[in-house]
C-alpha cells in the first residue's frame, strides 16, 4: 500500500486529492497546522474513511522532518499556501514565508529525510500575470503580478532547483484556476454561485464585484487533481500545464449562473472599486497538450457543467440552512 502525504489537505485541492488517492488504495495522510480555529468541513467524510492528520507547518523545518520521519511517504503533494490573492497584498510577507519559503523547507526536509519521496509541487497560472504570450504553455515566460505569483515563482523554480541539484523526483502542476463547490466564498467564483443562490432563495438582492472582464481558464477542480497524482507516476519527473484551454470573462460566469436559476445577471450585479486588484491580470489561457500527449490527461468537466454544479450545490446547501434556521 502506497502513501501519500498531503499538505494543505482541508482545502479544496486537498480533500479532491485525498478522495482520489483513498480510491487507488493508497493509505493517506494530511498535515495539520495547529490552529484554535481549524476548519476540517471538507475532510470530515474523509476521516471516517481513514485519512491520517500529523502535525506540522511550512514556516517549521523541524515538524516538516518530524512529520516525514512519522509518515515515510511515497509520495508528498504540497499544495498548501496563502492562495487568496487578494490578501497577498495585506499579508505580503507571510505569502513569501509559507507559499514560497515554504516549499525550500519542504524540500529541504525530504532530502534530508529520504530523497527517494516523490514530490508534486502546486504551481499556478498567476505566475503568468501580465502574460508574454496567449496561449501559455511550460515555456512561457513568467510575469507575476502579485505578491502570490511572485511566491509561487520562486516555489517552482526552487523545485526545479532541487530536482536537479539533488535528483530529486520533483515535478510541478502549473494549474490554470480549478474551482467547484468545496472552493472558498472568499474566491470571485463561489462569492458568485454563492450570491446566486441567495438571490434565488430571496435572501439577497445583489452581489458587489470588481473587474467583470477579467477572464480565466477555469476547470474543475476533482479533474485536475488527478493531473498531479499522474506526474507522479511517469519515470521521470518533469512539469505541465494543466487547463481546459478555453476562458470565460467574470461576467461569463455571472451569466451562466444567474441563467441556470432564470434570473438575468445584470439585475443582480454591482461593480464594485474596492474588489479590483492594484496589479490585475487580465487574461489567462493554459495549452496543456503536453498534458494530454504524455499524461493522458484531460478535463472532464466543461465550464457550463462546472458553474452549474456549483450554483445546484449552493442552493442545497443554503436551503438546508434555512431548513434548520441558521439563515434567513
Amino acid at each position: 500500500m502506497k502513501k501519500a502525504l498531503i499538505t494543505g489537505i482541508t482545502g479544496q485541492d486537498g480533500s479532491y486529492l485525498a478522495e482520489f488517492l483513498l480510491s487507488r488504495g493508497y493509505r493517506v495522510f494530511g498535515l495539520q497546522r495547529r490552529s484554535s480555529t481549524t476548519n476540517l468541513e471538507r475532510v470530515e467524510h474523509l476521516i471516517e474513511e481513514g485519512i491520517e492528520l500529523v502535525p506540522g507547518d511550512l514556516v517549521d523545518s523541524f515538524s516538516l522532518i518530524k512529520a516525514l520521519e512519522s509518515v515515510r511517504p511515497d509520495e508528498v503533494y504540497n499544495l498548501a499556501a496563502q492562495s487568496f490573492v487578494p490578501a497577498s497584498w495585506s499579508q505580503p510577507l507571510l505569502t513569501g514565508e509559507v507559499t514560497g519559503l515554504g516549499v525550500t523547507r519542504l524540500l529541504e526536509a525530504i532530502r534530508q529525510v529520504d530523497p527517494r519521496i516523490r514530490f508534486y509541487q502546486a504551481s499556478s497560472s498567476e505566475m503568468f500575470g501580465l502574460v508574454r504570450e496567449t496561449p501559455q504553455n511550460e515555456n512561457t515566460p513568467f510575469y507575476p503580478r502579485s505578491p502570490y505569483g511572485v511566491a509561487k515563482v520562486y516555489g517552482h523554480w526552487i523545485t526545479i532547483n532541487y530536482r536537479e541539484s539533488y535528483d530529486l523526483f520533483a515535478c510541478s502542476g502549473i494549474l490554470f484556476n480549478h474551482e467547484s463547490p468545496r472552493r472558498g466564498l472568499e474566491f470571485v467564483t463561489r462569492k458568485i454561485s454563492y450570491g446566486v443562490a441567495k438571490i434565488k432563495l430571496g435572501l439577497a438582492g445583489d452581489i458587489r464585484l470588481g473587474n467583470l472582464q477579467a477572464k480565466r481558464d477555469w476547470g474543475f477542480a476533482g479533474d485536475y487533481v488527478r493531473a498531479m497524482w499522474m506526474m507522479l507516476q511517469r519515470d521521470e519527473p518533469s512539469d505541465y500545464v494543466i487547463a481546459t484551454g478555453l476562458t470565460y470573462s467574470v461576467e461569463d460566469f455571472c451569466r451562466v449562473a444567474f441563467s441556470h436559476v432564470g434570473l438575468d445577471w445584470k439585475d443582480h450585479v454591482v461593480q464594485d472599486p474596492k474588489f479590483f486588484r492594484p496589479a490585475e491580470v487580465h487574461l489567462l489561457q493554459g495549452d496543456a497538450s503536453r498534458a494530454a500527449e504524455e499524461l493522458g490527461w484531460k478535463p472532464e468537466v466543461d465550464f457550463e457543467g462546472l458553474v452549474r454544479m456549483m450554483v445546484d450545490a449552493d442552493l442545497k446547501r443554503i436551503e438546508e440552512l434555512k431548513r434548520r434556521g441558521v439563515v434567513g
